[in-house]
């Protein structure tokens, strides 16, 4: 199957993947992400709010540039498809959780971690039992977006004490539930 490229992906292309070592491999960024999320989960359990908030910025990024660079230099693994979307899950689960839980909804946040939950025992129940993979899609692709904006936006409202942002995120974040379910539903289609 070929794989999906993505706008994201050709401007990646086009700019970033163009000055990283070729030594970089899209796995190593995908365990990297992996290795941020209990830094990330100490820094906001720590009230540090601000380092907490860069921290998920560049590893939220690096879930597009490992993608990226996996179909871009032809270096899609079986492990990243395994274990890319894992990283995916935990570093917004984990952020939603404490976050999303603290300062808007305890509702939100069980919607939103139970959405990627479901998602995730999806796609490994394909893979595993079905023996399909399942790839992502433009509505994943979008959920992903409006998760990391969707927390971008409420690490502002924390840092600079901001309750209209508060309003921006919960709406932002309510989307992104949308589009986790339009996503689960694209993927049986």
């Amino acid at each position: 199957m070929k794989p999906l490229y993505f706008f994201s992906d050709k401007l990646l292309a086009a700019t970033i993947i163009k000055i990283l070592p070729r030594s970089l491999s899209p796995n190593s960024i995908t365990a990297f992400r992996f290795l941020t999320v209990p830094v990330i989960f100490w820094l906001l359990s720590s009230e540090q709010y601000a380092w907490g908030s860069i921290l998920f910025v560049f590893s939220a990024f690096t879930d597009a540039l490992d993608g990226a660079l996996a179909r871009a230099s032809n270096r899609i693994t079986d492990w990243g498809k395994l274990f890319d979307p894992l990283a995916d899950k935990l570093l917004i689960g984990v952020t939603a959780a404490f976050l999303v839980t603290r300062f808007l909804s305890f509702w939100l946040a069980i919607a939103i971690v139970s959405a990627e939950l479901l998602l995730i025992l999806f796609a490994y129940y394909h893979k595993y039992y079905r023996r399909r993979q399942v790839q992502a899609n433009y509505l994943g692709k979008t959920k992903m977006v409006l998760q990391s904006f969707g927390l971008i936006v409420l690490f502002i409202a924390i840092i600079f004490n901001a309750p209209s942002f508060l309003r921006l995120a919960d709406g932002i974040l309510v989307a992104a539930v949308i589009f986790a379910i339009l996503s689960f539903f694209g993927y049986r289609s």
